[in-house]
């Protein structure tokens, strides 16, 4: 079935993707199984979505319940549960207001438009947006132009006007970009696709300062750290700051496409009716399974866990640094983990997979570990024990 399954997708789809000769036909928990009857632990959790594993019970019975109710009837009219869920992030947030959409690059679209249309309403000729170098927002042309990696813009010119790029983690440079036509700093709090880069002590507390002085609006982007991953509903909390516009996705509803742009009600007064829209952002669907998702969350402790878990994976990879000298890195919070390698990644991703293991590279030498929060220290002590023993024979 693998070789014929591909062999039609290659027909069928677009090659955007450089997929392994893997097809995946069933999960439970931290585990998928392909069509060969084979089990791999997942490292990947669909890259920092399936928060609570795959093919969670709670959630299941929540879209199967809502499915057989009512699916979709449009923005048109208020739904029960997404109204719950809009509630549920905003008590547990900075936040005033909720906007749902599809996913990520939507939320940041909407994060965009929005503060330049705070900035006009008020008269104010404020437009541009700074966004960090080796940053990663989205692949709509306006996320696409608020990222800071050339590689993902190749071929796409022309990019559109008003976003500056400053090095992540560098205060000076970020302080020196701001003008009189910054609209807003947008921000990983931890980089992801970055390469899971870490802001320096005291980095994001300053910026939030900076904003704060020079009357710019604060855009964090939390679509992979959101949600638990860090060991904190939100990563910004770590930084005892908050922004005046936070995105989420990724793990919001455990990997149905969900996203939100979240904003303070002085900042979302800017969308007024008709200023923004989406058909299918927040159906009664996947807002019930999103809200199933958030309260599993909270009511199984699983931040807590992913916390301590977390702790405990980093010090199994610092330990592993220490003996293998292809180690050159060990960096995250939470369950949102990076090994920088002196060698190339994709030989070593082959390696975990051919030992049942999925796991992720990015930027071609770093190893990005987002596992669900319900992944056991079993599991990791597999995985490191695994990757030991790739590495060392690899030197």
């Amino acid at each position: 079935m693998t070789h014929d399954l591909i062999q039609r997708a290659d027909r069928a789809m677009a090659a955007t993707y450089m997929r392994p000769p893997l097809v995946l036909v069933r999960g439970s928990g931290c585990t998928v199984e392909d069509d060969e009857g084979r089990t791999y632990i997942d490292f990947v959790g669909g890259i920092a979505v399936c928060c609570l594993g795959h093919a969670h019970p709670r959630v299941a019975r929540a879209l199967a319940r809502q499915a057989e109710t009512l699916v979709h009837v449009s923005n048109l009219y208020y739904t029960v549960p997404q109204v719950e869920l809009a509630e549920w992030l905003v008590a547990r947030s900075f936040a005033d207001r909720v906007f749902f959409c599809n996913s990520g690059a939507e939320a940041n679209e909407a994060a965009i438009k929005v503060a330049r249309k705070f900035y006009n309403d008020r008269g104010e000729n404020r437009f541009r947006i700074i966004a960090m170098e080796r940053s990663f927002h989205g692949r709509t042309m306006a996320t696409l132009s608020a990222t800071g990696q050339e590689k993902v813009k190749t071929g796409y010119d022309p990019l559109l006007e008003g976003f500056d790029f400053v090095p992540f983690g560098d205060f000076d440079a970020l302080a020196g970009k701001i003008g009189p036509e910054t609209a807003g700093v947008l921000i990983e709090p931890i980089q992801g696709e970055g390469g899971v880069r870490c802001p320096p002590s005291g980095y994001l507390e300053k910026v939030r300062r900076l904003c704060s002085d020079s009357g710019v609006l604060l855009l964090f982007d939390e679509i992979q750290t959101g949600m638990g991953r860090t060991g904190r509903l939100f990563a910004y909390e770590h930084f005892r700051i908050e922004p005046d516009v936070m995105t989420l996705a990724k793990a919001l509803a455990n990997g149905l496409p969900i996203g939100a742009m979240l904003a303070t009600q002085e900042v979302a007064a800017a969308f007024s009716a008709g200023a923004h829209a989406t058909t299918f952002g927040g159906t009664p669907a996947i807002t019930a399974a999103s809200l199933e998702t958030v309260r599993t969350l909270e009511e199984e402790k699983l931040i807590d866990r992913c916390a301590d878990v977390g702790d405990f994976f980093l010090s199994r990879l610092r330990a592993l640094k220490e003996r293998c000298r292809s180690v050159t890195d060990v960096r995250g919070k939470g369950l949102l983990i990076g090994l920088e390698l002196c060698v190339d990644g994709a030989a070593v991703v082959e390696a975990c997979r051919e030992k049942g293991f999925l796991i992720n590279c990015i930027q071609e030498r770093v190893l990005r570990f987002a596992p669900p929060l319900i992944v056991t220290r079993e599991q990791i002590d597999a995985l490191v024990d695994a990757l030991e023993e790739i590495l060392a024979a690899q030197t």
